[in-house]
């Protein structure tokens, strides 16, 4: 068996478990929905000195890398399932390569992502957001690259880990940080300058500057190249230590 053969088994597989229980999508949009029409009417006072004349333009950016990184930290619980009701079992003893039984998990996390974002962007536009076209196409580029790095995180941890009780504590500890930290809600650059220099230290923080400054047009920018190379580092470490990690826990 091919590894592009086995990880489309198992994306298949992971896929249609999702398909039969189309609640993932609105339990995923949730949060993200309700930041939009609650927290976004919020920031219009707050458009000049966040030096933006369409905030959902710069709000829905965020949003996206929400739903890319944070909203995909916590598939590891899954493979935890797997594991315990002999799934991963089952499927190494197939001649299937290690890191496919991976890909094709993280496979379907990307894609329930990308329609989550996708329909994110649509309600953006549905209450006035302008945004390029292809800007708006280098950003789910972006978020899909962000889905992969914390997908394949999330499946590492799970597996060193070991149980969802450990789990649990370190995920909820780090969502909020990277949440507040990268700008996603807003900008570090309005606060003190110790709270810059630390939002400056998180990758994700160029991931969303990148991808405003893609929306507003400014394609060639050095913000947006950061932001690109910055989602890329983070896709390229996730699914070395998430590859790693499975081939040796999953044995």
């Amino acid at each position: 068996m091919t590894w592009i053969n086995a990880t489309t088994v198992v994306f298949q597989r992971e896929l249609r478990m999702n398909i039969t229980k189309p609640a993932w999508i609105i339990v995923g949009l949730l949060q993200p929905v309700l930041y939009l029409f609650l927290f976004g009417p919020l920031l219009k006072p707050l458009a000049s000195q966040l030096g933006t004349d369409d905030i959902y333009r710069f709000f829905v950016p965020g949003l996206l890398v929400q739903m890319g990184f944070i909203g995909l930290m916590a598939v590891g619980f899954g493979v935890l399932a797997d594991k315990r009701f002999g799934v991963i079992d089952s499927q190494r003893v197939t001649p299937a390569p290690r890191s496919a039984l991976l890909m094709g998990r993280v496979g379907r996390d990307v894609v329930s992502m990308l329609v989550q974002a996708l329909i994110m962007i649509v309600l953006g536009i549905i209450i006035g957001m302008r945004a390029n076209p292809l800007g708006v196409l280098i950003g789910l580029v972006l978020c899909l690259l962000l889905g992969i790095a914390a997908s394949t995180g999330s499946y590492a941890l799970a597996l060193i880990l070991g149980s969802e009780m450990s789990m649990a504590p370190i995920v909820n500890g780090l969502m909020l940080p990277i949440l507040l930290l990268s700008g996603i809600l807003l900008p570090t650059d309005i606060g003190p300058t110790w709270l810059r220099v630390i939002g400056n230290l998180m990758p994700t923080h160029y991931v969303v500057e990148g991808i405003r400054s893609a929306f507003a047009g400014d394609i060639a920018s050095l913000t947006t190249l950061w932001g690109v190379i910055a989602a890329v580092a983070l896709a390229v470490a996730g699914t070395w230590w998430g590859t790693a990690t499975f081939a040796r826990r999953s044995e």
